[in-house]
C-alpha cells in the first residue's frame, strides 16, 4: 500500500486554510458611486498583496521538507484525477522530476500550490483516496 510522508495533520491544517482562501471576500470601493459592470470589474481584479491566510499558507508550505512538498503535489493530482491511487508512486516521481526543475524549489512550489483554485477540495478528494479522512477532529499541526 502506498503511504504518505507528510501526515494528516498537516494536509489537514492545509485544507483549512486553503478553504479559508477560496471564500475570502474580496476588497471593495466603498465609496464608488458606480457599479462593478461600469466599473469593468476592476474591484474584482485588485490585489493588495495583504492576505494573512495567503501568507500563512505560503509559510507553512514552505517549511514542509522536500518529500512533504511533493507528497502535496501529487496529492493534489491525485485529488484532481490525475491518476489513480494505484499510480502514486509514478504521480510521486513525476512531482519530484517537476521539483527539480525549479529554480527556486520551496517557494515555486508554494507558488504553484497557492496558484490552484481548488487546493483544498483536491487534498481533500486526494486524501480520500488514501481512505484518510481529514475532518475528524480540528487540525493543528
Amino acid at each position: 500500500m502506498s503511504e504518505l510522508t507528510v501526515s494528516r495533520e498537516k494536509v489537514s491544517f492545509l485544507i483549512e486554510k486553503a478553504h479559508e482562501f477560496d471564500v475570502k471576500d474580496l476588497p471593495t470601493d466603498e465609496e464608488s458611486g458606480s457599479n462593478p459592470t461600469d466599473d469593468a470589474e476592476v474591484d474584482v481584479l485588485q490585489d493588495d498583496g495583504c492576505d494573512a491566510v495567503a501568507a500563512e499558507l505560503a509559510s507553512f508550505i514552505r517549511a514542509l521538507n522536500e518529500d512533504e512538498q511533493i507528497d502535496l503535489v501529487a496529492l493534489m493530482w491525485l485529488g484532481r484525477g490525475d491518476g489513480t491511487i494505484d499510480e502514486w508512486e509514478d504521480l510521486r516521481s513525476q512531482a519530484a522530476e517537476r521539483r527539480n526543475e525549479y529554480r527556486n524549489p520551496r517557494w515555486e512550489t508554494v507558488r504553484y500550490l497557492l496558484g490552484e483554485p481548488l487546493l483544498g477540495d483536491f487534498l481533500a478528494e486526494g486524501l480520500d483516496k488514501f481512505g484518510i479522512s481529514w475532518g475528524d477532529e480540528a487540525p493543528t499541526p
